[in-house]
Parts: C-alpha cells; sequence; structure tokens
C-alpha cells in the first residue's frame, strides 16, 4: 500500500484518483447507446471534476480542515454482481459498476486513515472516505430507485 510523507502527496493522489474516475464515467457515458444513460454517467463525471477542483483548493490554500460525516450506507454494493463495462449493459450494470468503483475507493481510504499515525493526515484520509461513501449512496440510492421502478 502506497505510503504518505505529506498532506500535499496524499491531495496529488486523491486528485489522480478523481481523475481517474472522470475519465472512468466519461469512458462509461461514451458506451452508453442511451442518451438518458449517457447524461447520468456525463453529470458524474462533472461532479468528480468538481471534486478535484475542491481538492486542489485545499492544497492551494493549505486548508485541511475537512468535515467527516457519518453517512448512510444501504450495502447494495454488497449483494451485486458486477459486470464489465460494454456498450449494450443496462443502466443497472452500469451502476453497479459504479458503486464497485466507489467503495473500493471507500476502501482504500479507510486503510490509509488506519495506517497513518499523523492526525492531520488521518483527518484528511477520513473525509475523502466519507466522500467516497457519498459517491457510493448516490448509485445505491439510483440502483434502488431504478429497480423498484421497473420492478
Amino acid at each position: 500500500m502506497k505510503t504518505f510523507s505529506s498532506i500535499d502527496e496524499v491531495l496529488d493522489f486523491a486528485m489522480k484518483s478523481e481523475q481517474e474516475a472522470v475519465d472512468f464515467y466519461t469512458a462509461l457515458a461514451e458506451k452508453m447507446q442511451n442518451d438518458e444513460m449517457k447524461t447520468v454517467f456525463l453529470q458524474f463525471a462533472q461532479e468528480e471534476v468538481g471534486h478535484k477542483a475542491r481538492l486542489q483548493k485545499i492544497k492551494d490554500e493549505q486548508l485541511f480542515d475537512m468535515e467527516v460525516e457519518k453517512v448512510n450506507d444501504l450495502k447494495i454494493s454488497d449483494y451485486v454482481v458486477t459486470t464489465k463495462a460494454s456498450a449494450d449493459m443496462e443502466y443497472a450494470d452500469a451502476l453497479v459498476l459504479a458503486m464497485k468503483r466507489e467503495k473500493a475507493a471507500f476502501k482504500l481510504y479507510s486503510k490509509l486513515s488506519e495506517r497513518t499515525e499523523q492526525p492531520e493526515l488521518k483527518k484528511v484520509f477520513q473525509a475523502l472516505a466519507v466522500e467516497e461513501s457519498k459517491h457510493k449512496l448516490r448509485f445505491e440510492l439510483e440502483y434502488d430507485d431504478y429497480v423498484m421502478r421497473e420492478n
């Protein structure tokens, strides 16, 4: 697992991860044949751009007082099977893919938080984990709404 020696390294890592999420959701949108699905995933990509900008601002201003809050977990991602991205994938499958990705990011930041002894770094990792859990919750809620609407 990666070791960090400064908050700037943490923020650079987090910004790189956010850019990867932008790229992921943009690529997922491009694979969608349904225009509504394309729009949804492009919106998710734009949200990740906003997160990256927020992290850059934190780095530039050196304000590390990131709020750590409790986020509900529907645990839907624990019970769904991951699929591979494809041009003809169903919306529900695309949401599962997104949920699993956000869950992995949450776990990464949580583990990094546990591994550091530096209080400032610990708080930054915890706040980043919370952000990822919010993303996952958003996908879980969308999945729940979509599945409930279909059934």
